[in-house]
């Protein structure tokens, strides 16, 4: 599942394209059972979507849509930022600086999608110390149809040290259990996102 998620993430296998499922098991180098069983994991995060006959292909999600699903992100992110301050163990508190570590390391290795992990585990963390269910299940199905053009905005290296800068003042807010500078932080890192997948999405449609 990790290599065809790769290769949907790294844009080998393009926004639109069908997901040919002997094709791609030969490519892989497995058979089609766990390719199929790979193929629902990746419709489960948004990555692959069904046609009405029921062939995958890559999700190819509008820029409204991903606008307006950046807009609720940063609402939902800002909220779990503030119940995080106020219902998170000390457990959960160290984890979020332990990845927030990881990060600043693979990022000095320059490995897109290792980093792009960690940055949505360190999310993920955040919004599950929240401890609110409800939270926490929106998150999950905003955050799958929002999943490629996160990392499309995760790897660009030219914003990674604002990036980072940003996930330090989200970590120290939390530590600190600074509910409203928690909110802030993370309302503010969202919405650069969509400041960085608008610039990507202008670019691609350039001639």
């Amino acid at each position: 599942m990790r290599e065809l998620r790769r290769l949907v993430l790294l844009g080998e296998l393009a926004p639109g394209s069908a997901v040919r499922e002997r094709d791609m098991a030969e490519q892989l180098g497995i058979s089609r059972t766990p390719l199929r069983e790979a193929i629902q994991q990746l419709a489960v995060e948004g990555l692959i979507e069904y046609s009405a006959t029921r062939r995958p292909f890559v999700a190819d999600p509008t820029i409204d849509e991903i606008r307006d699903g950046m807009t609720v992100m940063a609402s939902l992110e800002a909220l779990g930022g503030e119940q995080a301050c106020e219902n998170a163990g000390d457990a959960e508190i160290h984890r979020l600086g332990a990845l927030h570590e990881r990060m600043l390391k693979t990022s000095e290795r320059g490995e897109p999608l290792e980093f792009f992990e960690t940055d949505m585990a360190f999310h993920r963390t955040i919004i599950e110390a929240a401890h609110n269910s409800v939270l926490t299940d929106i998150h999950a199905q905003v955050n799958a149809r929002l999943w490629r053009v996160r990392f499309l905005s995760s790897r660009m290296n030219k914003r990674r040290d604002r990036t980072l800068a940003q996930h330090s003042e989200i970590y120290e807010s939390i530590q600190a259990r600074n509910p409203k500078r928690a909110a802030k932080a993370m309302r503010g890192h969202l919405e650069t996102g969509i400041r960085n997948i608008q610039e990507l999405l202008e670019e691609d449609s350039r001639p």
